[in-house]
Order: C-alpha cells, then structure tokens, then sequence
C-alpha cells in the first residue's frame, strides 16, 4: 500500500462484504472483503451510487470493433503492431473501442484455453503493444474466468498437490447425478487426471483441454482480482467475462446461471469501479434471451449484455425477406436503465448463436436456415441435451457467405446490398453497435483454414496477409473496397446522430413484412432529433403508401444515407435492400409517441 491510497470508504467495505457473505457462508467475510479492496487500491474518491451512474460510459459515437490480435499478418513486423497501423491507416477515429480476442499464451480454442493471464503471447507482441493500442481507443479484453487451459502451471500443482493450484479446480465423484448439467459441447464432462492423491475427475465445461476453476475456493477469486488489476494497469477498460453463465457448479443442478455467479459478478463490478469508475463489463453468455438479460441484475451486475438474439434473427431476416420474426422480438426488448445497454452484432469469432431464438424459431424455420447455411458452405455445431448429441447449438460461416443469397433464390446479384442491410438495421438499433473485423472487410468462409485446424469456428477466423489485404481495400472493382468503405460511411453518419445513443428510446412498427421499421429518439431533447429507420429486406423494389407510414412520418424528411430529401406525404420507394434514416425537416418535427 503506497501513500496514494485512500481510506477504504465504509460503504464499499459493507459493499463488498454483503456480497462475500452470501458467496462464501461460513467464511470470514470481513478478512475476504479487505483482502479484495487492498487488490484494487488507490479507491476512486466518488463512490456514491448515484456518482457513478452519472459518469457518462458510452454514447453514439462508440462503435466496437473485434478482432484476433493475429488477424492481420505481415513479415518483420509483429501482429499486434500491425494491427495497429491498420487502425492508424484505415480506420481513424471510426472505432471508440477494440476488441482483441484472448491475446495470452494458450494451448487450444483459439486462445480461450489460457496457459497464463499476465503474459501477452510472444507471437503477437507483448504489453508494450497492448498498452499503445489502448491509447488508441477503449481497449476490451477477455476475461477467461470459467475455466484454464491444462497446460498451465496452476493445473500442474493440481496434479502434484502444490500451491497455487491445489484447490482450483472443480473435481467430482463420477456417480455424482449430473444429468441436468447444461453446456455447449457433446464431449465427455469429466475428466480423469492422475494426481499425487490418485485419480480425480475434473470438470470440463468446453474441452479436456478447459478444465474448469473451482471459486468455491475463495483463493481463485482473490487470483482473478489480481489479474484484474493487472488488465487495469495496462490499459485495459472493458472486461468481456467468457463463459461466466458456467461459472459456479452445483451437482444435481442445471449448473447454468446459478446466484452465486451472479454475486460473483455484482461483486467484480463493484470493486472494478471503485478504482476506475469508467470501466465496463461485459458478460458473454450464449443462452436464450430471458436468460442472457438477467445479467443486467437490477443495474448492479454487467453494464452491457452481449445482444445474442440479433446476430440469427437478422440472418434469418434477411435470408427470407420476412420482417415478422424480429419485428415481434424488438417489440419485446425491454427498456434498459441508463447505466445498462446491449452490445449490438451481427457476427463475431464464433458461429451464429441458435440458443437464444430457441423459443422463437419453429422447427421448420430453423431447419430452413440450417440448409440454406450448409449450401452456402456453413456447417451446423451441436450440444448434448436430454441424452442427445445432434442439437444444432451454432451455425459456423463467415456472415458474407452467408449473405449469398436467399430461401426463394439460393444465390444471387444482391450478396453485397443483402450484407449491408444487415448492418444498417443492426447500426440503427438501440445499444452499442459492434462489427466484426472480417465483416468489416468482406471475409469469406476460409475453407483451409477450417479442415487443417480441425475446426468449424475457423471457417471465419481468416489470417490475412496485410500487404494483399492493403492491395484490395485500393480497389473499387473488389467487393472488400465496397464493403468496407460503405460500412465506414454508415459509421461517420451514425456517429453524428443524437438520435443513435445507446440510451435514446426506440419504436418499433409493423409496417409490412418486407421491411424493418423503428424509430430512434432521444427523451431530452427537441423532436427534430428524431429518426426514422426503414429497410427493405427483400430483393423487390417497394412502395410504401402514406398510410402505411406512422402517424406523424409523413411529411418532408431527410435521409442521411442518400443525402436526399425525401416527401413521406407521397409514400416511399425503395429499392432492393435500400435501407433510409429519415430525419425530419425543421418544419415537420412531430413525431409518434
């Protein structure tokens, strides 16, 4: 402790000591919850609830980008470097936050079966790097707190009955009844490990290789805290929790959202803001959309969801040009409070998610999709469920094929409008958009890449060489030309719209089934701010009538895309996949409550 610190606020002490209380009954709360403030110090000197709710955490200027640190590649140069020039030189100021997926030394899953949490993986760079990248824009990073690759050294005192490591691991009787247990893989649960005690079985959520941590032992949260503080002290501002649904395991339970993560959570949040108040986190967590919205708690548990339920149904949206799905869906998101939003995408570094639209899609529905994905060159990721082995859990394949074509026409002229439409819609919606880097740039489905790793994710987790990379963006004739400067305007446009905060209100409409249709609006300011987003979602030209508009959106407006002035009073055209923000005029600024 240095002269810096601050006395420890009695408020977050009792904070702190509430929740271990309920975490770890039995244990000295006291003791725990001191020992976990010391990790953070110095405090943040405002710890006052409703301080911290006015510390502004986002706005519609932030925009996500993800990516791998060794996504983009070239020679003599390490990858996190040159990821950073291609911020310097492509992007500017378009992204406020990065995203760089598991950038730590690990033995399996692209990073997510971590060997070491303070050690930046050599082959990307080290925190030199990072730390520069974060002076660039908000940096997130993953917090792999489920589970830890075999490899690590934590896992080898395990087995030789040395600290630390031990006590980490979650072990079990294999006759223990774990029939509820919930996850997203069909290999075996347990794990059988020979130990200086003999043979243990441990707990494998995700792979043999991902053995899960034990936080029943308060010593593997107080090591987390430590990691923590040490992401803090280089940079970084976003804490993406992996996997945390799993994360306390109960026999004879489904092992899925239990209390004492979510108290695991609450706590994190607490002790994260007291140093750094302008921190977020963010919890991935893969379930159906009830489920995933609980991790809000009552505004005290993760700032920010991951929007799990968009990325299929604005897939299954623009694949059968039928708007009814995920117009009835958006109807049904509720409001958020101002210190909690969702993050917004439509692809990322895993599949495209079938778990939350579970209660949405019928089985024809999902059958459909399924098929149009596997002809586009998709394959289908299961789960064990009810003795099963075959349930489809994720559709794996890179959202531009994905984007070929549709149900009535297996390919197309429209892949690259049918690809941005998608992302306006998602750009539009209420929340922080996130885009993922090979969305950005077009990526095809790597099929090399899948087959010599072995695995389906990879089809969407192309390496690119820079240089080549370099010479398609100073393309206009290569659609990753188009792509990516189309999606870069719709981004400068977004981020001069009040309208487009993650906190304005949002409308939904049915319109018809051919578009998708809201209204985003500020609550406390002049309606002049209003917008109107409308996106045709077929490959037919449209009208739309005045008196199919909403009331007030029928007079003289402005669409920010196009830059052309359109008359809602004469009813709308649009073209194939043609998306409008329509703003309207000064002399017509009423609009639908």
């Amino acid at each position: 402790m240095n002269n810096t610190t601050l006395k420890t606020p009695a408020c977050l002490l009792d904070k702190v000591r509430a929740y271990l209380e309920i975490i770890y009954p039995g244990q000295d709360a006291d003791t725990l919850a001191r020992k976990a403030i010391a990790v953070f110090e110095p405090i943040h000197d405002s710890l006052d609830d409703s301080c911290a709710s006015a510390i502004p955490l986002w706005s519609e200027k932030d925009i996500a980008l993800l990516t791998y640190g060794n996504s983009l590649m070239e020679e003599e140069n390490r990858p996190l470097r040159t990821l950073d020039r291609f911020l310097a030189e492509f992007t500017h100021d378009r992204f406020s936050i990065i995203h760089i997926l598991p950038f730590f030394p690990y033995s399996s899953d692209d990073g997510f079966a971590v060997m070491d949490y303070y050690t930046v993986n050599p082959s990307l760079g080290d925190w030199t790097d990072i730390r520069k990248i974060a002076g660039r824009c908000r940096l997130m990073a993953d917090l792999v707190v489920n589970h830890t690759s075999s490899r690590i050294q934590w896992f080898e005192n395990f087995k030789k009955g040395i600290h630390p490591g031990k006590d980490y691991y979650v072990t079990v009787d294999p006759e223990s009844d774990l029939s509820k247990v919930i996850r997203p893989r069909t290999t075996p649960l347990l794990r059988e490990v020979d130990t200086t005690d003999g043979p243990r079985h441990v707990w494998c959520t995700f792979s043999h290789d991902q053995v899960d941590l034990d936080f029943k032992n308060p010593d593997v949260l107080m090591e987390f805290l430590s990691i923590i503080r040490h992401y803090l002290d280089n940079g970084v501002q976003i804490f993406r929790l992996d996997a945390v649904a799993f994360l306390w395991k109960e026999v004879c339970t489904t092992c899925l959202h239990l209390g004492q993560t979510h108290k695991i959570v609450k706590l994190m949040r607490t002790l994260i803001q007291a140093h750094n108040p302008w921190a977020i986190i963010i919890t991935e967590t893969n379930v159906p959309a009830r489920e995933n919205l609980s991790y809000f708690g009552i505004g005290d548990e993760a700032q920010v969801v991951y929007n799990f339920p968009l990325p299929p149904f604005v897939l299954n949206t623009m694949v059968t040009g039928n708007s009814k799905g995920i117009t009835d869906w958006l109807k049904t998101m509720p409001d958020t409070m101002e210190s909690n939003t969702c993050l917004n995408f439509i692809a990322s570094h895993d599949g495209i998610g079938l778990r939350p639209v579970e209660d949405y899609f019928s089985h024809q529905e999902m059958r459909q999709l399924i098929d149009l994905m596997k002809a586009f060159g998709g394959r289908i990721s299961t789960r064990a469920l009810n003795g099963r082995q075959d349930n489809p859990y994720e559709i794996n394949i890179s959202l531009w094929d994905a984007m070929k074509g549709t149900v009535h026409c297996r390919k197309d002229n429209f892949q690259a409008e049918r690809f941005i439409c998608a992302h306006t819609i998602m750009l539009g919606l209420k929340g922080i958009p996130a885009i993922y880097i090979h969305s950005l740039l077009g990526t095809e489905n790597d099929y090399e890449r899948r087959e010599n790793l072995g695995s389906n994710r990879a089809v969407n987790r192309h390496i690119w060489n820079y240089p080549d990379l370099c010479e398609k963006l100073s393309n206009p004739d290569d659609h990753h030309y188009q792509v990516f400067f189309a999606l870069c305007s719709l981004m400068d446009k977004r981020k001069q719209q009040i309208a487009f905060h993650p906190d304005a209100g949002q409308t939904t409409f049915n319109i018809n089934r051919k578009v998708v249709a809201f209204q985003r609006r500020p609550d406390e300011v002049v309606n002049t701010f209003a917008l109107f987003c409308i996106h045709n979602i077929t490959d037919q030209a449209l009208t739309i009538p005045p008196k199919d508009l909403p009331a007030h959106w029928q007079q003289a407006g402005v669409d920010l895309i196009s830059e052309k002035t359109v008359h809602l009073d004469a009813g709308l055209d649009l073209a194939p996949y043609q998306s409008m923000w329509i703003k309207m005029t000064a002399n017509h600024n009423r609009i639908i409550e």
